[in-house]
């Protein structure tokens, strides 16, 4: 049986098209009704182009340090998400050890 979801993004912006506010909700949420977000990182892949479109928004009060950990559990979750779509371990991997590296440049070691 087909079932189709949704999943909202609500922007509040402000005079310069800064977000200032970032909330969502999706019809299959385990918890009803918006949920605040600093960042919102959407990718979509264009199969008739081979492009990948994306919308990257962050809020004024996501601080550096906090997108510093962002990214690097986006790494994590990009390693996953890519072992499980393709079953390339390998690749997957590289991926972890990028992830590694870059939490030792930035010193994330001790807040992990």
């Amino acid at each position: 049986m087909k079932k189709e979801s949704e999943i909202k993004l609500f922007i509040t912006i402000d005079e310069k098209k800064t977000p200032e506010k970032i909330e969502w909700e999706a019809d299959d949420a385990e918890i009803s009704g918006k949920k605040n977000a600093q960042t919102v990182m959407l990718s979509l892949w264009d199969e008739k182009d081979k492009m990948t479109y994306s919308i990257d928004l962050w809020t004024k009060e996501m601080t550096v340090e906090d997108m510093n950990v962002h990214f690097h559990q986006i790494f994590l979750k990009m390693a996953d998400t890519f072992q499980r779509a393709t079953r390339n371990t390998s690749a997957a991997d590289l991926i972890k050890k990028f992830s590694s590296e870059f939490a030792d440049e930035l010193g994330l070691k001790n807040i992990l």
